[in-house]
């Protein structure tokens, strides 16, 4: 179903907003809390160990959605740097379109990354494929400064604790050069997924576990327009994209609400 995009989150009916109250009347512990922070990458690499590559559909959607991945007519190689890489599901369907890109992708999970390379798809002449924490200097280490054309940050920056985001974005504006961008879309505030939590799951305001440890949250475009610009980022475009996830075969109907955004890293 095609996206609607708008300058708008959805409008909670009271049946929302008692959802939400409820979530309030029991946060999870300080320690619970502390406790998810110190093991996240342990809860990300039972995720994939438990479900490799059959989790997330591959996302054929993003040429269309950002018109900046795709080559003009003799446009030379750029150097495309995927954060939160998983199994592929953002690669490999770029890579059959056959866009002139040299790839450089890191995941926080040692085992997405080992799944990747195990791919028979992975060409490691076309993609280098690493395991980072990209909210550490440590990604400094393998990619220079000023070096990487485009940047993508897709359903990934919610899994980060917000403690994280603004040195998360600033380590992708310093990799990026003058004049790169960053492609980001992630959940939007109100999301059905956020409304669905229980009392016990919120950590913080917007913030919430999962029942398998991992997180996630879920952003306003205000929020996230302000942590790109205090990170040095220009905002080209930042809007929400509501659809609805129709499976007519489990009488299934939802809607979902995301945020897009295209930033840039201004020349000098």
């Amino acid at each position: 179903m095609e996206d609607d995009f708008s300058e708008h989150s959805k409008t909670l009916s009271p049946a929302d907003k008692e959802k939400l109250e409820i979530q309030n009347s029991r946060l999870i512990s300080e320690h619970k809390a502390k406790m998810l922070e110190l093991e996240a990458r342990k809860h990300w690499d039972l995720f994939y160990k438990r479900n490799e590559n059959r989790f997330f559909k591959d996302r054929h959607w993003t040429t269309r959605e950002f018109q900046d991945l795709i080559n003009d007519a003799g446009t030379s190689k750029r150097i495309l740097f995927e954060i939160g890489c998983g199994v592929g599901n953002f690669i490999f369907p770029l890579l059959e379109e056959k866009l002139n890109f040299d790839v450089i992708a890191c995941d926080f999970s040692s085992k997405a990354v080992e799944i990747l390379k195990n791919d028979p798809k992975y060409d490691p002449n076309s993609i280098k494929a690493f395991q980072c924490d990209i909210t550490t200097p440590d990604v400094f280490s393998i990619i220079p400064i000023n070096n990487v054309d485009i940047a993508t940050l897709i359903f990934v920056l919610s899994a980060i604790h917000p403690n994280n985001f603004h040195q998360t974005l600033r380590n992708i504006y310093d990799l990026l050069k003058p004049g790169g961008v960053l492609l980001f879309r992630d959940y939007g505030l109100y999301d059905m997924a956020q409304l669905r939590f229980k009392a016990g799951h919120k950590i913080s305001d917007n913030f919430y576990m999962r029942q398998d440890g991992t997180r996630s949250y879920y952003f306003s475009v205000d929020y996230i327009g302000s942590l790109l610009k205090k990170s040095g980022f220009e905002v080209i475009s930042n809007c929400y994209i509501h659809r609805r996830t129709v499976n007519r075969k489990d009488n299934i109907d939802v809607p979902r609400i995301f945020v897009q955004c295209k930033a840039v890293k201004p020349f000098g």
